[in-house]
């Protein structure tokens, strides 16, 4: 059994969110950790350094095959920054890529997955790309999609968003704690506490709220405005926006919201997303 505590999620799915709020949380801070300084405590596992450590060219010359291939090294040298637990970013997919692992599990300790109404996911997604909404909902059906590499990041394997919630959700397992995004929002304190409580962390009331109130959207949004955020695309004019979970579909057209429940529906039952109605 391994170090790495995954936190992972479907792109804009609150795992920035979770992310700030474990922050606060271990470091006890009195004051909101910088945004911009999330990294010191959360690593990402398509960063493309962690490559370059083990093959030097740009993570665009690298063929799937050569990335799977890496992955375990990169895995396992992500794991040895610590002695304790190891908190890393994922948005790949639960599967197996040229017959390994995307996710190494003899370097996992356990994990934490974050589920977000894809109605919402759909229109957050497309304003972080800066592309259309109609884009974006056929991005979400595409099977088998993955990013394309950058001069920063190696690609991420997403498939589609219900294959992507079925790979993480579909077997019930001790060391996976799974989320919605909608109960972080609407009980926030009993919510990220029993997360805190599966990380085996029992913090005093106090200290639960204070890295609660730290990583609100509220805090979140005032120190973009202050500092920005190194996250937040060029196509973005804020990174942070509602967060309210609905806010956002009330702008989906009914065609909109039809094509993510043909394609979608099973998944959305699962979590209580489907609209009254439909």
């Amino acid at each position: 059994m391994g170090n790495i505590v995954w936190l992972a999620s479907y792109p804009k799915s609150g795992n920035t969110w979770l992310r700030a709020f474990l922050v606060n949380l271990i470091t006890d801070a009195e004051e909101p950790v910088d945004i911009n300084k999330l990294a010191a405590l959360t690593q990402g596992d398509s960063q493309a350094h962690w490559y370059q450590k083990f093959d030097s060219r740009p993570p665009a010359q690298l063929s799937t095959t050569d990335l799977s291939n890496l992955r375990p090294k990169v895995h396992a040298d992500i794991a040895a920054t610590s002695l304790d637990s190891v908190f890393v970013k994922t948005h790949n997919a639960l599967v197996e890529s040229d017959g390994v692992a995307m996710i190494t599990l003899s370097e996992t300790g356990g994990g934490i997955y974050v589920v977000r109404n894809p109605l919402d996911v759909a229109l957050s997604y497309a304003d972080h790309l800066g592309v259309a909404v109609d884009d974006i909902i056929g991005l979400m059906s595409q099977r088998g999609f993955s990013t394309p590499a950058s001069t920063t990041n190696v690609p991420e394997y997403h498939s589609d968003w219900s294959s992507h919630v079925k790979s993480w959700t579909q077997m019930p397992h001790p060391a996976l704690h799974v989320v919605r995004y909608e109960d972080l929002a609407a009980r926030p304190v009993p919510t990220f506490g029993a997360i805190s409580r599966f990380l085996g962390i029992d913090p005093k009331r106090e200290r639960l709220m204070r890295a609660v109130r730290f990583s609100s959207f509220k805090v979140l949004k005032a120190q973009e405005k202050k500092y920005g955020f190194i996250e937040r695309t060029p196509a973005q004019n804020s990174f942070f926006r509602a967060g309210k979970p609905g806010g956002l579909r009330k702008q989906l057209a009914e065609e909109q919201i039809s094509r993510l429940l043909a394609d979608h529906r099973e998944q959305m039952e699962r979590f209580d997303y489907v609209p009254k109605g439909y």
